[in-house]
């Protein structure tokens, strides 16, 4: 493992560092979060098509560029009016929407890229890449319960990087999930310090 780490090129190495920077200023809930997550997941797309072939992942990677740019307009508009998105948790019909989309939608993807391309790992891939396009918007929506779900995804990336050799990202999939435990708690907190605050007005 550790040659295969040494050869690794210098894109693999700035979508690593940018990726990290990326998901602990996000568990900050930090806005230059979004700028990070533009250049990690540009590059880590390219990586994707040439490299690996994980082509829902790219296509995805490349989704996350264009989610970044709307992410940082939207939290940037929030701020500049005063009237920033406030943390909130899901309610069970919006985990029974995000769930049924998220399997049905990957199925469907994966049978696409399974009889029309020659993508690797194709229903893991193509399911945890579904996943993956709606819990970044709740990223964007400040929903809680975004970090749960992204621990599931992490957790899966983990098995489908290491099957392709790419151990670098199977390292940042491990950070990843230390950080979305720490957002989760993280943004817990800061739920619960706006809640006060906002009974402190009334």
């Amino acid at each position: 493992m550790l040659e295969e780490l040494l050869a690794l090129g210098w894109v693999d190495w700035v979508v690593t560092i940018t990726g990290i920077i990326y998901v602990i200023l996000a568990a900050q809930e930090n806005i230059w979060c979004w700028f990070w997550g533009f250049i990690s997941c540009s590059l880590w797309a390219y990586a994707d098509f040439y490299f690996y072939q994980l082509y829902a992942d790219g296509v995805l990677q490349l989704f996350y560029a264009a989610m970044s740019a709307w992410g940082y307009w939207q939290w940037k508009n929030q701020a500049d009016s005063g009237e920033q998105l406030a943390i909130s948790r899901m309610s069970t019909l919006e985990h029974i929407q995000m769930i049924s989309l998220g399997l049905v939608g990957g199925v469907i993807a994966g049978y696409f890229l399974g009889a029309y391309t020659n993508a690797a790992a194709t229903y893991p891939d193509a399911i945890t890449t579904i996943f993956a396009l709606l819990t970044t918007y709740l990223v964007i929506q400040k929903k809680l319960e975004n970090w749960l779900y992204w621990i599931f995804i992490d957790a899966i990336y983990l098995f489908i990087y290491q099957s392709r050799g790419a151990y670098l990202f199977v390292a940042i999939m491990l950070i990843y999930l230390v950080v979305a435990l720490y957002g989760w708690r993280n943004w817990q907190r800061k739920m619960a310090a706006e809640n006060a605050a906002q009974k402190g007005h009334a």
